[in-house]
């Protein structure tokens, strides 16, 4: 059953060195804060895996928390290149960053495998790319009732998913809707899951469209208003395009960063202006 917990000791619990780490949320509920919460932890050697690294795995590499990056895709959204991303692994500043490519596609059904108890997942994919060629995750089989060659990929079982959701009750049943991405099935193919939340309710009233995670899925909840920002949280808060664009001149220089990281993460402030 899930305990509401503090952010910082739900990180100091959960997230360990040389873990693997799902923090997933597509476009929308990223879970931005905990992010901040586990480079201020000073996890390091972590493996992130994140269907679409924006800005929350930019400031994770950049403040040397991971080795390797499994992915589809990575960019600030609308404005251009993730630059500490980039330093990593033409300069492996601030260490040498491991890299592992997945299509989109790929890498949902990866959380699906995980989250059913399946060793792999089948799609119709990859055909025309030389991802498998240099992926080990990704292989062929070839259907017994067809005989069609498919794709296959293997399960993704992280060893702690980290979402961020609307609500949660008191007992730890989590509510969440909008853009839901693969977050549930992130947290199911977790050993561990850590779901940062708008606010703690003594009843979650009903909410068309919404996701329920219940108790017995989740290990730990926190309460972090805000906590998606400078993504956005439906019916909460808005998308601060502001930031996102004034990202790209704070990753573009390591000093301007390592600035950043003094003030905003190890300080008392948020925005990156």
């Amino acid at each position: 059953m899930a305990r509401i917990l503090q952010l910082d000791t739900a990180v100091a619990e959960l997230v360990n060195d040389g873990d693997t780490v799902a923090m997933e949320g597509f476009t929308h509920l990223i879970p931005m804060t905990a992010g901040h919460e586990i480079i201020r932890a000073g996890r390091r050697n972590l493996t992130l895996c994140r269907m679409t690294p924006d800005l929350i795995y930019d400031q994770l590499i950049g403040a040397g928390c991971a080795r390797k990056l499994v992915f589809s895709w990575g960019g600030n959204p609308g404005v251009g290149s993730l630059h500490r991303f980039r330093d990593a692994i033409q300069n492996s500043w601030p260490v040498p960053l491991e890299i592992e490519e997945h299509s989109h596609a790929g890498m949902a059904n990866r959380y699906v495998a995980g989250a059913s108890g399946l060793p792999f997942a089948v799609l119709r994919g990859y055909a025309g790319t030389d991802l498998p060629t240099h992926t080990d995750t990704i292989s062929t089989v070839r259907c017994p009732f067809t005989g069609e060659e498919l794709a296959a990929v293997a399960a993704l079982n992280p060893d702690v998913g980290v979402i961020h959701a609307q609500r949660a009750d008191r007992a730890g049943n989590v509510q969440f809707w909008g853009i839901t991405g693969v977050q549930k099935e992130a947290v199911l193919a977790s050993a561990r899951s850590l779901v940062t939340v708008e606010e703690v309710v003594d009843e979650l009233p009903e909410q068309p469209g919404a996701v329920v995670l219940p108790s017995w899925a989740v290990t730990a909840v926190a309460e972090v208003p805000g906590g998606s920002h400078p993504s956005y949280a439906q019916g909460y808060s808005e998308r601060d395009n502001t930031y996102y664009q004034d990202w790209d001149a704070i990753s573009r220089d390591r000093e301007r960063f390592r600035q950043w990281l003094d003030v905003e993460i190890h300080g008392s402030e948020r925005s990156p202006r």
